[in-house]
């Protein structure tokens, strides 16, 4: 044996002993409370992809591990959540249907085909594609899912037979139903366990505190209301069923049975290719939500979260959740916001979670066949409720009309037309307004503050010019997109002044010029140079001056690169003697 090797055990027991005395009690004590908040959740959220019962709570065990393995943020809750079981059931449904194919096979086939879209992601460094969801279509995106997912809870809150991804499929459902009235037993039941839940949300943390408890505590009590409700809910059910006929039930939850999932390898190879796509879609939802609310979290914490070793974190957690029966998955908020409000401190709060679950289903298990949907329906209604923010619509409203259009039009096609829909054509528009932006980008002619070497825009500020002198500052970088308006855009400048000899480009706000652009300045150089004018360049950053140097930019320039645009005042204007233009302002 080796001094290594003998050491290692040691060095093992060494940090539980250190974990045991820092920080085993809070996860533990979170690991509870998370616990409570799952049992429900889990069984909720597989019930809307349209799955069993236990594939939710399948998805809530080993993806959690995989999480706690790889993943970088300590209370990161990972597990099935609405807008990704809502978008599971969107991708699940057509295609089990069309290759008649179990739809648990089917969900466990796109986990692992998600766990793969992560896994390369990772390795080949793709987490900045995130940002393809931006702030309108990701805010847009999630209200109008949040709103069809409450929306499409509503008949199985009031037992009517009717159903739909979006608005206007439960609107036809609905008009062609055979039972278009509610069930009212499970009417009452739902509408019960709503009015509760509803009101312990509110109200359950003040009422807590009005006794006494503290303000933490009592907020952590109220948010495992869901628990009180199903425990309400089963004994009324199961002590009066003579009462409850007609009521659906979620019907009995054993680990065993979930267990017995078909294996991958019985899936067609067309289901594989048919899921590609929602994968991929999937996928940059799942990331985009969990990575927010890891960095949020971090924030509060003061913690660094690698946007990487998420995906990595990701991966693992959909992977488990294939091999074990489970649905595709992700960080949940609410579960996070629990986890991190109950004092967890590191990622071995999952695995506690995952543990406690396991033992929680085990044993009461067949408890949960008594636990009426419609139940599961108001548990989903308020924890999607909660998700609806009309705070960024009015802050878009005030910021940019256009950018609240796109995120209007991502939500209302999200609820008429699909998420597919909605979101290809919310990445769409956003790139739009990208290529709209950078195709006119800004630009402004300078001058000189009096007395000072800053340079302002002459429409803003009284400042000094000179009368062969244009100088304009580029706050774009020169692509392909825009290149050729530095041209039209001088054009109109020059002939403001008849006696102009030198063009300069302040490039200050240059952050990178494409091959188009340089081509374009090249040809700006020899337009110029026939008319008897001279380009020049300043404040080039090093990256783009390191470029152009590669183009022996001396050769072809016919003016020079100044360091400053007050060297090159200076310079230009043979020691200064401009004219004052302008009309001070008090904006940069």
């Amino acid at each position: 044996m080796t001094p290594d090797t003998a050491a290692r055990p040691a060095s093992l027991f060494g940090r539980w002993r250190d974990y045991r005395r820092s920080a085993l009690g809070d996860d533990l004590v979170a690991a509870v409370i998370v616990t409570i908040l799952l049992v429900p959740q889990s069984l909720a959220y597989a019930m809307l992809a349209g799955l069993p019962p236990v594939v939710g709570v399948m998805a809530s065990l080993l993806p959690i591990l995989g999480y706690a393995a790889f993943g970088s943020s300590s209370t990161l809750a990972v597990g099935p959540v609405a807008v990704l079981a809502m978008m599971t059931a969107q991708a699940v449904g057509g295609v089990a249907v069309a290759h008649d194919v179990a739809p648990h096979l089917v969900a466990m086939v796109l986990a692992l085909e998600i766990a793969a879209v992560f896994l390369i992601a990772a390795l080949f460094r793709l987490e900045t594609l995130a940002a393809l969801l931006g702030a309108p279509v990701l805010h847009g995106f999630i209200t109008g899912a949040s709103l069809v997912i409450a929306i499409g809870q509503l008949p199985v809150l009031l037992g009517v037979q009717a159903g739909g991804s979006t608005v206007v499929e439960l609107g036809h459902s609905l008009a062609a139903s055979s039972h278009p009235t509610p069930h009212l037993t499970t009417a009452l039941i739902g509408l019960s366990a709503l009015a509760m839940l509803w009101g312990l949300r509110r109200y359950g943390a003040r009422g807590l505190r009005s006794f006494g408890l503290g303000a933490r505590p009592a907020q952590l009590l109220a948010r495992t209301a869901p628990i009180i409700v199903v425990v309400l809910s089963i004994a009324w059910i199961a002590g009066l069923p003579q009462l409850n006929a007609g009521v659906a039930l979620s019907g009995r939850v054993n680990l065993g049975d979930g267990l017995a999932f078909p294996p991958l390898w019985q899936a067609p190879f067309a289901v594989w290719l048919d899921l590609l796509a929602p994968a991929v879609l999937l996928g940059l939802v799942a990331y985009v939500e969990s990575l927010a609310v890891a960095e949020a979290l971090g924030a509060r914490r003061g913690e660094k979260v690698s946007p990487r070793r998420e995906l990595f974190g990701l991966a693992a957690a959909n992977a488990a959740a294939s091999v074990s029966g489970g649905m595709p998955v992700t960080g949940g908020f609410a579960r996070s916001i629990v986890n991190f409000d109950a004092g967890a401190r590191t990622r071995m709060a999952g695995v506690w979670t995952a543990l406690f679950l396991a033992v929680a289903i085990a044993l009461l298990g067949d408890m949960l066949q008594y636990l009426p949907r419609a139940v599961l329906a108001a548990t989903i209604i308020v924890a999607v409720l909660s998700l609806v923010d009309l705070k960024p619509f009015l802050l878009a409203w005030r910021y940019s009309r256009t950018e609240f259009t796109l995120m209007a039009m991502v939500t209302l096609l999200t609820l008429t037309m699909g998420v597919e829909t909605a979101l290809l054509a919310g990445v769409l528009g956003a790139i739009c307004l990208l290529l709209q932006r950078t195709a006119r980008p800004h630009w402004t002619e300078v001058g000189r503050l009096a007395g000072t070497e800053v340079f302002r825009n002459v429409n803003r500020f009284e400042v000094e010019t000179l009368p062969e002198v244009l100088s304009v500052r580029v706050d774009e970088s020169l692509v392909f997109t825009n290149s050729r308006w530095v041209s039209e855009t001088l054009t109109t400048a020059m002939a403001r002044k008849p006696g102009l000899r030198h063009v300069v480009l302040m490039m200050s706000g240059v952050n990178g010029i494409d091959l188009t652009g340089l081509e374009v300045l090249m040809q700006l150089d020899r337009d110029l140079r026939s008319k008897g004018l001279v380009l020049h360049f300043s404040e080039l950053k090093g990256p783009v001056r390191d470029r152009l140097d590669r183009t022996d930019v001396a050769d072809w320039l016919s003016g020079r690169i100044f360091m400053t645009q007050a060297e090159a005042y200076k310079v230009l204007g043979v020691g200064g003697g401009g004219t004052a233009t302008g009309a001070e302002t008090d904006t940069a």
